[in-house]
């Protein structure tokens, strides 16, 4: 076989520098079925909690059987800080001298956005050695930008970025998105619907058959001989958790009910000072934990929480890394999102309500804590069913598979 493919996606990372997540736990997958595969980064993004550190322009560090590529880029602080824009163009301008560097030349170069700029860089790379080219979309941009951003579809850059997406959506050989019903909105811009295909973000079945244990300094944080209503991963704008600390206000007459949220993010000193305004005395925080204790911190739930904003933007479907996870948790999802392809409704794993309806959510997490034990049991069990059947990463890199050579 000995095929090689290029990913290139500017905020990839490593388990021990960031999330690991779903490029690299794809890349091992494909590099046990013998492909040779280069997973093309950043050094310096806003995601990862380890930088790597080195002088040389490139570091490529031979991770699982594949090759993590690392390109020195300039360092900034935060997600909206300029510097990040600049390296949004830097990063395809200095891909391409790997053509130097690396002797594996691509069968296949797949291109992940965000960045949407970094698929010029990437085509050109494919053009160079006559590769298929695959485009992915994780985020739609720039709608995304323009939706829940607030930037006017008019802006100069935006404008830009729209001309890379359809420049991307017609000159790909095909294009996937972990978003189940993003080819609507690929179809609206032009794009032939047969290049499309959905590839959802996953779990490692690796990582949770290590069954790590949760740390002792953390689970001595969590309520004890209480129901939890729990949240695992950025606490962010988009994920609405301002919704679950109304739900709790609603129920501080249920003592025996708590919230616990697990994460780190922008949003995280607001929801901490609204718990305070509040009074409540219902929902704690815990700071973040490694991915691999991600299991057994879900394991001290007896329902797991997911919200959206209520934006038309979800009409094109969901690709949260948490929800394979908490699929994978046994335990019934408590969701919290009015778009399209809920797979919390498809695989009758929870109960799902409107997003952002403080009112409708207060309703559900009583329905579950008033349901018998054996009924959550069944609900956590499909659940499981589902991510076996549907989000490993194994099975995923199957269908990725027969995408880059069909």
């Amino acid at each position: 076989m000995n095929r090689t493919i290029w990913i290139v996606h500017q905020y990839a990372s490593t388990p021990e520098t960031g999330m690991g997540g779903r490029h690299f736990y794809l890349a091992r997958e494909l590099a046990k079925k013998g492909y040779k595969v280069y997973l093309i980064a950043s050094a310096s993004h806003h995601l990862l909690r380890e930088k790597p550190n080195f002088e040389e322009q490139f570091k490529v560090e031979a991770i699982d059987g594949f090759n993590f590529v690392w390109v020195n880029m300039p360092d900034y602080a935060e997600a909206h800080n300029k510097k990040r824009v600049i390296n949004w163009f830097l990063f395809p301008w200095l891909i391409q001298k790997l053509a130097r560097l690396i002797d594996d030349k691509p069968d296949v170069v797949l291109s992940s956005s965000p960045s949407p700029v970094a698929f010029l860089g990437a085509q050109r790379l494919a053009k160079k050695y006559k590769a298929r080219l695959v485009f992915e979309v994780r985020d739609i941009w720039p709608m995304t930008l323009t939706e829940v951003g607030g930037y006017s579809r008019s802006h100069p850059f935006i404008r830009f970025l729209q001309y890379i997406e359809d420049k991307a959506y017609r000159d790909s050989d095909f294009v996937i998105s972990n978003l189940k019903n993003a080819v609507e909105h690929m179809a609206a811009r032009g794009m032939e619907r047969t290049k499309f295909h959905w590839i959802p973000n996953g779990f490692s079945f690796d990582e949770v058959s290590k069954n790590v244990p949760l740390n002792n300094f953390t689970k001595n944080q969590l309520p004890q001989n209480k129901f939890i209503i729990g949240y695992t991963g950025t606490l962010g704008f988009a994920n609405a958790l301002d919704t679950l600390i109304e739900s709790a206000e609603r129920l501080k007459e249920y003592p025996e009910i708590a919230f616990v949220l697990v994460g780190e993010g922008k949003e995280k000193a607001t929801l901490q000072s609204m718990v305070i305004d509040k009074g409540l005395t219902n929902v704690s925080f815990i700071s973040s934990i490694p991915k691999e204790e991600i299991q057994a911190m879900l394991s001290h739930f007896d329902a797991c929480f997911i919200g959206w904003l209520n934006d038309n933007l979800y009409q094109f479907g969901i690709g949260a890394n948490k929800i394979p996870e908490y699929l994978y948790s046994g335990k019934p999802v408590l969701h919290a999102y009015s778009g399209s392809c809920d797979p919390i409704l498809e695989y009758n794993s929870g109960i799902s309500v409107p997003a952002q309806n403080p009112s409708l959510l207060s309703e559900a997490i009583l329905t579950l804590y008033k349901m018998p034990a054996e009924e959550r049991r069944t609900l956590g069990i499909n659940g499981r069913r589902a991510a076996k059947q549907q989000y490993e990463y194994g099975k995923l890199a199957d269908k990725l598979e027969k995408v880059l050579f069909q």
